[in-house]
């Protein structure tokens, strides 16, 4: 066997595997998609020379290697563990470093700020630095260390890189105060005949989640304008008779200038997980804000 292509992940993929033998559960476990455990599986199997895990009718059923492996490779994980915790104390107000987050200006608004809020009071030597999402650069970006979390919908993540939920979000329909049309109400057709603003985040997109329902009603919206961010359409709505359909905690605060209202059809919300490289996984600066990040999420 070729010892110089295993790594302590994929170890630790074939250990969670011969105790949950099921793909599913770990690929929960480890925050990975069942893809990328797949291909770790695989390239265990090379490594080992033998099949490891057999699928059957509900789950998996280890070989006979692998079961002489198991106890074995969990008391050799278990030891590094302990050797690694006794080094991994962490103290959020004494750390220092800075955190690199990709996020759109929705997530920035709404996630991101009451994130900022709370670090200045538990980590105040820390430095948070906000970029722009990317989805084709970001593996790259992670891979370098330019990035360190990313935040966006779980079925946009890179395969290769790991995932956990946040939170979910749901969709509210925004009007200014004394719109002529809409009045703390507004039904189908008013909603289809009123003037709408859009958010298109690669620019020049007049259709969205909304559209794709209108069009299985057969119905249709008269969508004239677009704009890439989300953080400029409550002012746009706020100064004219346009209407939007937007994330409900875009509009959280400030809302005296607007009527926030539920759409008169119903758009799918969406969730949003933090989205990370294996290369920051044990770091436990980055544990901890992860950790930390999870808990606000539920509060907000």
């Amino acid at each position: 066997m070729d010892t110089s292509q295993l790594d302590f992940n994929l170890l630790v993929t074939l250990d969670t595997l011969l105790a949950e033998r099921n793909v599913t559960h770990a690929a929960r476990r480890l925050n990975l998609s069942q893809p990328a455990l797949s291909t770790r599986l695989a390239r265990l199997r090379d490594i080992f020379d033998d099949p490891l895990l057999l699928p059957v009718q509900r789950g998996m059923v280890p070989t006979q290697k692998a079961l002489e492996l198991q106890p074995r490779l969990h008391e050799a994980l278990e030891a590094v563990r302990k050797v690694v915790a006794t080094d991994s104390a962490f103290d959020p107000a004494r750390a220092k470093g800075t955190i690199r987050i990709a996020a759109s200006d929705y997530t920035q608004s709404a996630l991101l700020l009451p994130l900022v809020h709370a670090l200045r009071q538990e980590a105040p030597g820390l430095r948070i630095s906000w970029h722009s999402l990317d989805l084709t650069s970001l593996q790259g970006q992670m891979e370098r260390g330019a990035i360190d979390l990313a935040i966006n919908r779980p079925q946009t993540a890179p395969e290769q890189l790991r995932m956990r939920m946040l939170c979910r979000e749901d969709y509210v329909l925004i009007a200014r105060a004394g719109h002529p049309a809409v009045r703390g109400r507004i039904d189908l057709d008013q909603f289809c005949a009123l003037d709408h603003v859009i958010v298109s985040p690669d620019g020049g997109g007049f259709a969205g989640p909304t559209d794709t329902v209108l069009e299985a009603m057969g119905r249709s919206r008269h969508v004239v304008l677009s704009t890439p961010g989300f953080l400029i359409v409550p002012m746009i709505v706020a100064k004219s008779d346009m209407i939007a359909v937007v994330p409900a905690r875009i509009v959280r605060e400030g809302q005296e200038r607007l009527q926030v209202l539920d759409p008169p059809l119903g758009v799918p919300g969406f969730e949003l997980a933090m989205i990370w490289h294996d290369r920051t996984t044990t770091h436990p600066l980055q544990r901890w804000l992860r950790d930390r990040f999870v808990t606000l999420a539920a509060q907000l």
